[in-house]
């Protein structure tokens, strides 16, 4: 998984509310359990007409909007079913990092383990984001993790809390298997003392 440290990009808006799992990456793109390949599905019902072609009042299909990676959005992100499908489908498009007032627990989870921070601020720091994200190719805001601070257009700060272990966790990029992982010798070192005291173990 890679790291996330500092994430400098166009910010996308989507003041959109109850943004669930099924509009993020709909049910015709889950055939496949691999987690490249899904950003083409990703807001497909929205991002794409009946005939196939591009929606252009969507904002990712927006000339402004098409590299974003960061996406501002409506409150309770990510409810629904618990697809992991739906942050792989956004880090596949490109998206490291969602910002909202709250997202449902199990797509919040889902985001951590797949090196995408989500970062839940209040409804008046949302509101400045949604402002920032507004002015099209300007909208680059700076998601800094370490200090826990996104840096507007104009030089405006949002701070943000997050858990201490999820930090360290995307600061490593570290999934919960690379963190096993990191213990390798400790658990190496277990399994011979436990074979040479305890054989019948």
């Amino acid at each position: 998984m890679d790291k996330f440290t500092t994430l400098t990009g166009v910010a996308a808006p989507l003041p959109l509310v109850n943004i669930d799992t099924d509009m993020i990456i709909p049910k015709d793109y889950l055939k496949t359990i691999k987690r490249t390949g899904l950003g083409k599905g990703l807001f497909a019902e929205m991002r794409y007409r009946e005939d196939g072609s591009e929606n252009p009042d969507f904002v990712l299909n927006k000339p402004a909007y098409r590299d974003a990676t960061i996406l501002v959005a409506g409150d309770n992100f990510g409810c629904g079913s618990s697809r992991e499908h739906a942050p792989w489908a956004l880090l596949d498009h490109g998206i490291r990092c969602v910002i909202s007032t709250s997202f449902a627990d199990i797509f919040y989870n889902n985001c951590f383990n797949n090196g995408i921070l989500p970062i839940r601020v209040a409804k008046e720091d949302l509101d400045k984001l949604f402002d920032d994200a507004d002015r099209g190719a300007n909208s680059r805001i700076t998601v800094d993790l370490e200090a826990q601070e996104i840096r507007g257009p104009d030089g405006g700060v949002v701070h943000f809390d997050i858990d201490p272990e999820r930090k360290h966790k995307l600061l490593n990029g570290l999934d919960d298997i690379g963190t096993t992982l990191v213990k390798a010798p400790a658990i190496a070192r277990y399994e011979d003392t436990t074979a040479t005291t305890r054989p019948w173990a």
